[in-house]
């Protein structure tokens, strides 16, 4: 067997082990402290506690999804530059993977029962993408960052005020998106036509509301 064969197939056992460890395991992290390490829990009420824990079992699926999407971009980047950066950011979305598993788990709740679903479907949009060329990978990396920062500002907003956990966990995880879409911004991205916008919000609506409740 050519070394090209067995490197893509070494390429494939990393890419699917990752899949396995994002979806049902213990994801490798850049070993950053939990931001709600230190910080005491709330009393809360079981209306407050089913609140935060759907919306961090919302917040889980959303990184769950980006994982596969980052894997996906970087399965098809054709810069190795690009593929790092990729690379990069996805370590950094696993510590929001295994900081949001901890929250929901301490909640007394679970994790999506379709993160498979959204690994797989956003593996495809992330190949897809990367597909198209460097720039628009990119440029698609921008406006997902954007529109989760915005959907994190949303979660910040519903919170309850007191549970100080789940917003410390938010909140570094709003400044990580903006870091990240400011990197893609400055390797390049190009700006998407606002139908694709359009239907990437729509898409995150529907897995928003669908992962709240499953």
């Amino acid at each position: 067997m050519s070394q090209p064969q067995l490197d893509r197939i070494d390429q494939f056992i990393c890419q699917f082990d990752q899949a396995l460890r994002t979806v049902f395991g213990r994801p490798a992290t850049t070993e950053r402290t939990n931001p709600a390490r230190d910080v005491p829990e709330a009393e809360l009420s079981d209306a407050e506690r089913q609140l935060a824990a759907e919306l961090m079992r919302v917040n889980h699926a959303g990184e769950v999804a980006a994982q596969a999407l980052y894997q996906g971009q970087a399965i098809t980047a054709r810069d190795e530059k690009v593929r790092a950066k990729l690379e990069r950011a996805a370590m950094e979305e696993n510590d929001h993977l295994q900081w949001c598993d901890e929250r929901v788990k301490e909640l007394g709740s679970h994790t999506s029962y379709l993160n498979p679903l959204w690994y797989a479907g956003s593996l495809a949009i992330g190949a897809a993408a990367g597909i198209a060329g460097d720039k628009w990978s990119l440029g698609f990396l921008v406006e997902t960052e954007k529109q989760v920062e915005a959907h994190l500002d949303g979660h910040l907003q519903q919170l309850p005020t007191h549970d100080a956990r789940s917003r410390a966990v938010v909140a570094q995880m709003r400044t990580d998106e903006i870091q990240h879409a400011q990197t893609a911004q400055q390797a390049g991205a190009a700006p998407l036509p606002e139908p694709l916008k359009q239907l990437m919000k729509l898409t995150s609506k529907v897995m928003t509301a669908t992962a709240r409740r499953i």
